[in-house]
């Protein structure tokens, strides 16, 4: 044998050893996460897969069932988080700017009544157009419509104004697809392609995917991968970097922290996520003294939920297969609060 196979082969051990040791001290420190996470196997469908993500540090995993971080699941709504940091990242490059009205690239939306509508009021679902409840059959990929213009142009034509924009506050798939479109209009490409250039290649995110049979869904069609989201998230909380390489400015992060709601203004909103605010993207689950969003929570209606604590520089997901339209969020929340009290704070 000779000194350097034998230098490779001590490297690689001691390597594997430090992996086991980390991964066995991590073990222990989420125990109770980890306890909660396999108490809930049943609600969670018998396949899932949990992952804690600290920059700087191993994605701990832990599954139930058959499934892997590898294995791709329905990411449901958490599919508006990569969106929204798709539309941010042209807002960086000056392509577009939060304030610019919709009519200026899809002039039929003016000719409806609609030509006050914001880039950010469909980032926050205060477009006041009339959405239909969010359920499973959003995320059907046989979608009645072709293409994502089809669909948007329905919402200038056959859709009505509910409340003023940036007025009211009404969860749907509306605002989200309506500022993707505005994307595709700008850069003569198809959704898919732009959130492969800008989000999810550059984040290593291979298992991640808007593909579909019809029009395109930006605002719950996507499927992923444990190991895909936890890139996603650990590029959040590093302020919109990865692996050295800059994907979001930091004043994307920072209006992604922004509070956009109060409970007044809540007109529509999943049972799941009741009494929270919203941001851009996600929802709202603690903030500090400025009102600025610390803590933030994407739920899915297909069983799957990402969040994130800047106060304790962690990110969690739950991935599972399970296609249900489920209410259940205490068990996300008891996840994430056993998390939540294993880890201290920085923020006082």
């Amino acid at each position: 044998m000779s000194e350097i196979f034998r230098y490779n082969c001590t490297k690689v051990s001691l390597t594997a050893l430090l992996l086991l040791f980390f991964q066995s001290l991590t073990a222990q420190q989420f125990a109770d996460p980890v306890l909660q996470f396999e108490r809930s196997g049943k609600e969670l469908g018998s396949h899932a897969v949990l992952a804690i993500v600290q920059p700087g540090k191993p994605v701990f995993i832990k599954t139930i069932g058959e499934m892997t971080a590898k294995d791709q699941a329905p990411l449901g709504s958490i599919s508006q988080w990569l969106t929204t940091a798709l539309v941010l990242s042209y807002v960086d490059a000056g392509k577009i700017s939060l304030n610019d009205k919709v009519s200026q690239y899809i002039p039929v939306f003016a000719k409806y009544a609609k030509g006050y509508i914001t880039i950010k009021d469909c980032l926050t679902h205060f477009t006041g157009i009339e959405g239909e409840p969010v359920k499973m059959s959003s995320f059907d990929k046989n979608s009645k419509f072709s293409m994502l213009q089809e669909e948007v142009e329905t919402f200038a034509t056959k859709r009505e104004i509910k409340a003023n924009p940036s007025t009211e506050f009404r969860y749907s798939q509306v605002g989200l697809n309506l500022a993707a479109r505005v994307l595709e209009v700008i850069t003569k490409r198809g959704f898919e392609q732009l959130m492969a250039e800008k989000i999810t290649r550059p984040l290593m995110m291979r298992s991640t995917s808007f593909s579909s049979f019809g029009a395109v869904n930006p605002s719950g069609g996507a499927i992923g991968s444990a190991n895909d989201l936890s890139n996603f998230l650990t590029m959040l909380l590093n302020k919109g970097m990865f692996n050295g390489k800059r994907i979001l400015s930091e004043a994307a992060i920072e209006e992604m922290q922004k509070v956009c709601t109060t409970p007044a203004v809540i007109k529509s909103a999943p049972a799941q996520v009741s009494g929270m605010a919203y941001s851009m993207g996600a929802f709202v689950s603690t903030t500090n003294e400025q009102g600025k969003a610390t803590a933030l929570d994407c739920p899915g209606l297909c069983g799957s939920w990402a969040g994130i604590d800047w106060c304790r520089n962690v990110g969690f997901l739950v991935l599972t297969r399970k296609m249900e339209n489920t209410e259940k969020s205490d068990v996300y929340q008891r996840i994430r609060q056993a998390l939540t009290d294993q880890l201290p704070s920085s923020c006082h």
